[in-house]
Formats: structure tokens, C-alpha cells, sequence
């Protein structure tokens, strides 16, 4: 059986991506789904709108390269998205709860008067904040009638989106997780790598409705709902950013990448002991494999390529996304002017819940393109802050960094990155990083690939881009871009 599918369910649609030997992707799928905004700070999804795109593109690719050509399936994933389920019936008693959601700031603000985000960030290695999945199931169980009662009855299912994927696939045969994906939940204990029970009874969550936990390499269980892949084993599951460092063959301590999704996450691998931030990072689960669990340090920007969706979607200013690089191109500069895309808060390392969007430096000079500029540079910024701050945690200079995501191929914003960041910035041949370490997950399962070695040997460079433009005005430039972003945490605290 000559391929690996990734199923690859992401904030804005759903992929599944059939992977050969030499790790070339031969066959894919996507589709788009609906996002509801119910509320400002508010972002929701239909479980069902996830489960329906990911079997539909599954069953597309399965039909190109044929059904009986299939290994494995590997699962990666929009990770602290919360779903709660029926486990009779097997339908969701709410929406999902996006990651980008932030109704629960007023839960993370009560644990911290509280004095409890030491204790939460020294079992779990994150920070209090609406973005994890505890506070949404908590927010769930308070606010859904009956939900709490249920799920201590053995009635109601939690799962992030893998979970979800999995129950499905499976025809609720399967509950479970993998390390990677149960490590951003606010509720596992990095260092037992199982649930913590004074978690738990801190934020009231039965531990009934949670998941079992297993290694991130490894049979969950065989497809049983989708008639063109029935019986094959879903070997692999990680967590979208984990996934993507393993796919860019970060297998060694030092190694870093950055995804220029949604969001923008850049991860460290940190070896096989979790490492503290000292620098408002966050403490992850890599992934576990036969038993052993390896860690990164991580920074997440919520506002990535989503700003681009926004120029879009939201202003008009463009038809399609690819469209910005061009119009950014119209002017040879931001001419000083600067968006934050605080839309729903500002990740690491500032977590202000309550920071919001600004475009700052406007004159009656300034046109669309200064604003397309401003907004790819945005994406820049962000990543740029979270790798000085994770120099400082690691003690060292990045040597290089590697890339992946929809934005890379953007090379205006990988020259402008290079440039601020001071490093190369490597993007590689295959830059379905996210899908290719789920596939790799699955492969080494199944004896499909054999190692890490040989996995290491099927990444290769497309492009490296070095630093051009003098230092001296790239800190200048990153002057003005702190300047803004203090303004936009400043507005929030004013009004």
C-alpha cells in the first residue's frame, strides 16, 4: 500500500492529503467551512460542518489514489477547539468552542485573584488565559443546562477536534487523545502525562467526560464510517503545531520552526525534560512515541494569516488572499504605518485578553496598499517578538528557522522576516508540514517509514532566505511596532 492520508482539520477548512513513500504529497482535498461569531470575542464552529468537510476530502483522495492504497491515516488538528457530545447519540449539546474564543477571560481572571495560575503553570506549563480548552469546558458545564450532571453520569464526551475526528471515524468506538493535543487543555500534568485530578476539581470538570491519553505514534483504531477507507488504522494523531515540527524534522533539541497559518505558532524543540519559560512561553508536549515524551517551548500568535482573511472578508480591499502581496507591492514601504491585529487579544508573550485591533500612522497620504503592507509586516512583528523571547528562554542564538504554512509562499514576507529576525529563514520543498508530520506519525506506526533518520532525509530545502536590509533600520522599524502594540494594550485599559 504505496500512501499515508493526513486528515488535516484547521481553523478555516478541512484537508486530507495523500502522502507516498518519498514524502510527496500525490493526491488532495480542502474544503471551507462556516465560522459563527455569536458575539464579539466570541468564535464558534458546527462539529458537524468538521466531521462532514474531513470525510467528504477523505473520501475524495481515497477515490484518486484508491481505496485498498491506503497504510494509514494520520489526524492533526486546530488544537484547544472544545466539543462536548452525546456519547448514546453521538451529537454535539453545543457548538464548538474555538481556541480563538475568549468568553472565559472572566474565569482566567477569577483563578488568578485566586493566586492559582503558579499552580496551572507549574503542572501544566501554560498560562491562564481563554485560549486553552479548560475554561471553555468549564464555561460549558456552567452554562448548559444539566451538562455537568450528565457528564458525572458517564453520559456526555469532551474532545478537542482529534478526539472529535477520532470518535467519528470510529463510529464511537474510540475515545481517546494523544499527549500533544491533551497538553494544551489546562487539565494534564506535563510530568505524569495523565489528567490532574486537583485540576479538575478546581475548574468542577468530571474527569468521566475526558479521554483516554495515548503516545502520538500509535493504532487508535480503525475507520469503521467512511465505506472507501473502512478498516484502515488511524495510527497517528498530534496536535497542528506538534505536527508541523515533526513534519519539518525537528527531531533534536535547538531545532525550531514557525507556522504562518490562522495564527502563527513557533516552536523549540527543548529534548526530553520540559523547560520553564522565563519569558511568557508556554511549556508543550512535542509528542510522546513508544512511551517517551519530548517537550518544546512555544509562542502563538492568534492574528496570522487571518489578518489577510480580514483585509478580505472584512474590508474588501482584496478578492482573494493572494491578491495582498501584489497590492502591497504598490508602495515601497508602510510609510509609518502600523496595524496590530489584537482582534481577539494578543498571544504570547504579552497575553492581554483584553488588547484589541489598531491601525496606527495614518495621514492623508496613506492608501490600500500602505495597509496591505502593514499587515503582512504584522505577521512579521509577532513572530519576531516570540523568537527573541524564546532566544532568552533557551539561552541561544537560533541558527535557522524553518517555515511552513499558506503565508510562506508569500516571499516578500519571508525577505521581511529574515530581516527582522537576523537569522535565514528556511522554507521547504514541501511546505505541508502540518499534514506531512501527521502522515510520518501514522507511517512510523505501521512500518511505513522505518525511522527518524529516514524521515530527516525526505525534508529538503526550496529557499532560504538571508538578511538584506541593514540592522539598524530593521530596529527601527521594531521601535515603532512596539510603540503600536503598546497602544493597542493601552486603548483596552482606557475605555
Amino acid at each position: 500500500m504505496p500512501f499515508v492520508l493526513a486528515l488535516d482539520q484547521g481553523t478555516t477548512s478541512s484537508r486530507a492529503i495523500a502522502f507516498d513513500r518519498r514524502g510527496r504529497p500525490r493526491a488532495t482535498a480542502q474544503e471551507e467551512f462556516t465560522q459563527h461569531y455569536p458575539r464579539p470575542g466570541w468564535v464558534e464552529h458546527d462539529p458537524r460542518d468538521l466531521w462532514s468537510t474531513i470525510r467528504r476530502c477523505a473520501g475524495r483522495v481515497a477515490g484518486k489514489v484508491g481505496p485498498g492504497n491506503i497504510a494509514a491515516i494520520g489526524l492533526t488538528n486546530q488544537r484547544e477547539t472544545t466539543l462536548l457530545w452525546d456519547r448514546r447519540t453521538g451529537r454535539p449539546i453545543y457548538r464548538a468552542i474555538v481556541w480563538q474564543d475568549r468568553r472565559t477571560a472572566d474565569i482566567c481572571a477569577g483563578l488568578k485573584r485566586r493566586g492559582l495560575e503558579p499552580l496551572f503553570r507549574r503542572k501544566t506549563g501554560l498560562l491562564l488565559d481563554p485560549y486553552f480548552s479548560g475554561t471553555k469546558l468549564a464555561w460549558l458545564f456552567d452554562h448548559v443546562p444539566g451538562a455537568r450532571r450528565r457528564a458525572e453520569h458517564g453520559e456526555l464526551a469532551f474532545g478537542t477536534v482529534d478526539t472529535w475526528l477520532l470518535w467519528q471515524l470510529t463510529g464511537g468506538g474510540v475515545h481517546a487523545t494523544d499527549a500533544s493535543n491533551a497538553s494544551r487543555t489546562l487539565l494534564l500534568n506535563l510530568r505524569s502525562g495523565d489528567w490532574d485530578d486537583e485540576l479538575l476539581k478546581i475548574l468542577r470538570i468530571p474527569r468521566e467526560v475526558l479521554p483516554v491519553v495515548r503516545d502520538s505514534s500509535g493504532v487508535f483504531g480503525e475507520v469503521t464510517s467512511v465505506p472507501a477507507l473502512r478498516g484502515v488504522p488511524i495510527a497517528g494523531i498530534a496536535g497542528d503545531q506538534q505536527a508541523a515540527l515533526f513534519g519539518q524534522a525537528c527531531f533534536r533539541a535547538g531545532m525550531a520552526k514557525n507556522t504562518y497559518g490562522t495564527g502563527c505558532f513557533l516552536l523549540l524543540h527543548t529534548g526530553d525534560k520540559p523547560v520553564a519559560s522565563k519569558n511568557n512561553l508556554l511549556t508543550t508536549i512535542a509528542w510522546r512515541i513508544d512511551g517517551h515524551t519530548e517537550y518544546a517551548l512555544e509562542g502563538s500568535v492568534f492574528i496570522g494569516g487571518a489578518v489577510v482573511q480580514w483585509l478580505r472578508d472584512g474590508l474588501g480591499l482584496i478578492k482573494k488572499s493572494v491578491d495582498i502581496e501584489r497590492l502591497a507591492a504598490r508602495v515601497p514601504d508602510n510609510g509609518g504605518v502600523y496595524l496590530v491585529p489584537a482582534f481577539t487579544g494578543l498571544g504570547a508573550p504579552h497575553w492581554d485578553a483584553s488588547a484589541r485591533g489598531l491601525i496606527t500612522g495614518l495621514t492623508r497620504g496613506s492608501n490600500a496598499g500602505h495597509l496591505a503592507r502593514a499587515a503582512l509586516e504584522s505577521i512579521a512583528y509577532q513572530s519576531a517578538d516570540l523568537l527573541r523571547a524564546m532566544e532568552a528562554d533557551a539561552g541561544r542564538r537560533l541558527r535557522e528557522l524553518r517555515v511552513d504554512g499558506g503565508a510562506v509562499g508569500n516571499n516578500a514576507l519571508m525577505q521581511f522576516q529574515s530581516d527582522l529576525l537576523r537569522v535565514p529563514v528556511v522554507r521547504p520543498r514541501t511546505t505541508e508540514t502540518t499534514a506531512f508530520g501527521a502522515a510520518y506519525l501514522a507511517g512510523l506506526a505501521v512500518g511505513f517509514w522505518k525511522s527518524r533518520a529516514e524521515i530527516a532525509t525526505l525534508w529538503s530545502a526550496d529557499r532560504t532566505f538571508r538578511p538584506k536590509t541593514q540592522a539598524v533600520a530593521m530596529r527601527r522599524l521594531q521601535t515603532e511596532w512596539h510603540r503600536a502594540v503598546a497602544r493597542a494594550k493601552s486603548s483596552a485599559v482606557e475605555s
